[in-house]
C-alpha cells in the first residue's frame, strides 16, 4: 500500500536508538557471568504512525527480542526506546501502566497465549478489567464489539479456546489486543502457526483493522511473501543487528545486501527454471549469538567477504530514498580487493 491511502503520518510514533540486549551466560560452581548473549545489538529505527515495519531474518536473528524490548516485556540492557517523544525506556511497572494500554501484542502461538480455563468473553474483557473502571455491562458491551469486529459470532463469547481452529483461535487474541484500543501492536508472526489459507483472512483482517483503528504495527515473521504483503517497510535482521532497511517495493525489487538478496532467492517458485541460479547462496547456519563473528556478522557465509569485512563492522548507510544498507561492499571505500570487485554477481549488487 501507498503512503497516500493508508494516510501515514511522517512524524514517529516509535524511535528506538541504540537499542541492546544481551543475556548474561552463567559458568562455573558459583554461576558467575562468564559471557553474554547478544540477542539485540545496538539497533536504532523509526516507525510512523499508521505504518507497518515488516521486520524478517532467519530464527536466532533477533526478532522476538526486539519486538519484547520495545513492548518492555524485558528491560533493554542499552539504548533508549521514546513513544511519542516521551522515553519509556526506565520506566517501573507503574509509571508504564498507562502506556500499556497503547502498546499491546499478538504472540504466535494463539493457544499458547490463550488461559485455557478462561471462556473467550473473560479472555476478551481481562484487560478491560485491569485497564480502566468501566462497568461489567460496558465491559461485556465493549467484548461482544470486539468479538463481532474480527469476525467471530457473540455466541462465541461463552466458548473456551479449545472449541476453535487456530485461525478462530488467533482472532480472539486479536481481539484481546484491540479490546483497550491501543495505537501500536506488535505482531511476533501472528500466522505462521496457521494454514496457508487461513494465513490470508487474518492478514487481511489485520490490514482491515489497521485501516478502520488507525493502528501502527511491527510485523515480525520469517515468511517474506507475508511481510510484503502487508508491510510498508522491511527491515532485515541478521544475528541482532539491522542490515537493511527499505520500502517494500525497493526491498524485493533492489536488494542490496548479499544477506538480503540470498534470502530473497530462497523464496520457493513453481517458476524458477533449472538455470536460474540465486545471486547469492546461504551456506551453514546462522552463528551463535553468544559468540558472534567480529567485523561484519555475514561475514563467515558471505561470499564476497574480505579482510575489512572481518576487521571493521560496517554500519547502515543511505543507498537511496529511505534506503539503507549495512555492507562494505557499498560503502564507496577503495579497499576491496579487485578479484572481488570484478565479480558479475557484486556489480549486479552494486547497481541495487
Amino acid at each position: 500500500m501507498t503512503k497516500q491511502n493508508k494516510n501515514i503520518a511522517d512524524s514517529p510514533i516509535l524511535n528506538v536508538r541504540n537499542i541492546k540486549k544481551y543475556f548474561p551466560i552463567k559458568g562455573g560452581v558459583f554461576k558467575r557471568t562468564i559471557g553474554h548473549l547478544k540477542a539485540v545489538d545496538d539497533i536504532s529505527l523509526s516507525i510512523n504512525k499508521g505504518e507497518t515495519l515488516g521486520i524478517v531474518g532467519e530464527s536466532g536473528s533477533g526478532k522476538s527480542t526486539l519486538g519484547r524490548v520495545i513492548l518492555k516485556l524485558i528491560d533493554a540492557t542499552e539504548g533508549s526506546i521514546l513513544y511519542k517523544d516521551t522515553n519509556i525506556t526506565s520506566m517501573k511497572r507503574n509509571q508504564f501502566r498507562p502506556y500499556r494500554r497503547n502498546m499491546q501484542m499478538v504472540f504466535q502461538d494463539p493457544f499458547g497465549s490463550l488461559n485455557s480455563k478462561m471462556s473467550v468473553a473473560e479472555l476478551v474483557e481481562e484487560p478491560l478489567l485491569v485497564q480502566t473502571s468501566l462497568s461489567k455491562k460496558e465491559r461485556q458491551e465493549k467484548a461482544i464489539e470486539f468479538i463481532e469486529k474480527v469476525g467471530l459470532r457473540a455466541e462465541d463469547r461463552l466458548k473456551y479456546p479449545h472449541e476453535f481452529s487456530g485461525g478462530q483461535r488467533q482472532r480472539i487474541s486479536i481481539a484481546r489486543a484491540l479490546i483497550t484500543n491501543p495505537e501500536f501492536i506488535v505482531c511476533d508472526e501472528p500466522v505462521s502457526a496457521l494454514d496457508i489459507s487461513i494465513q490470508a483472512q487474518v492478514l487481511n483482517l489485520m490490514k482491515d483493522l489497521q485501516e478502520e483503528l488507525g493502528l501502527t504495527y511491527l510485523f515480525i515473521a520469517h515468511d517474506l511473501s507475508v511481510v510484503k504483503h502487508i508491510s510498508d517497510r522491511v527491515a532485515v535482521m541478521y544475528l541482532g543487528k539491522i542490515v537493511e532497511i527499505a520500502p517494500t517495493s525497493t526491498l524485493f525489487k533492489e536488494p542490496a545486501h548479499p544477506y538480503t538478496q540470498a534470502l530473497l532467492a530462497s523464496i520457493p517458485t513453481l517458476n524458477k527454471k533449472k538455470t536460474d541460479e540465486p545471486t547469492v547462496k546461504l551456506k551453514g547456519d546462522i552463528p551463535s549469538p553468544a559468540n558472534p563473528p567480529s567485523g561484519c556478522a555475514f561475514r563467515t557465509r558471505c561470499p564476497f567477504a574480505h579482510e575489512r569485512c572481518e576487521k571493521e563492522t560496517p554500519v547502515l548507510a543511505t543507498q537511496g530514498v529511505q534506503h539503507e544498507v549495512a555492507c562494505h561492499l557499498l560503502d564507496g571505500q577503495d579497499d576491496v580487493p579487485i578479484a572481488t570487485k570484478s565479480d558479475p554477481t557484486l556489480k549486479k549488487i552494486s547497481k541495487a
